[in-house]
């Protein structure tokens, strides 16, 4: 099954999430398996929680780093947020669905913006 999010139009730098399903995410019409990252370079699969290097590259890119946890909502590692707040990117954890949701909103309204998002 696979949950469709509502079609807004974007304009500038990066993708929507179309929608999610059991492991995968729909980015711009492209699905990807696995967990991904969301930046306004484009979307590209992602290693996980091991891969913080792909988070802090972010940095001077974007202003706020959504982290979708999954399923549930879960507390991301407190090193994990310092680093991104000494970089300057501000870091919101929500579940999944409610991170790419939040992530589309944010995207329309033209934010510096980027999500790290873990399948359903």
């Amino acid at each position: 099954m696979m949950i469709t999010l509502t079609d807004i139009r974007y304009s500038g730098p990066g993708r929507p999430v179309d929608g999610y399903g059991p492991g995968f995410f729909r980015i711009d019409g492209q699905v990807l398996e696995g967990a991904v990252i969301v930046a306004p370079d484009g979307a590209r699969v992602w290693a996980g929680w091991t891969d913080r290097a792909a988070l802090l590259a972010l940095a001077g890119r974007v202003d706020v780093l959504l982290l979708g946890m999954g399923r549930v909502i879960a507390h991301p590692d407190p090193a994990l947020r310092a680093e991104l707040d000494a970089l300057g990117v501000g870091v919101e954890a929500m579940d999944s669905p409610a991170a790419a949701r939040t992530y589309n909103v944010l995207l329309s309204e033209g934010r510096r913006i980027a999500a790290a998002l873990i399948p359903v």
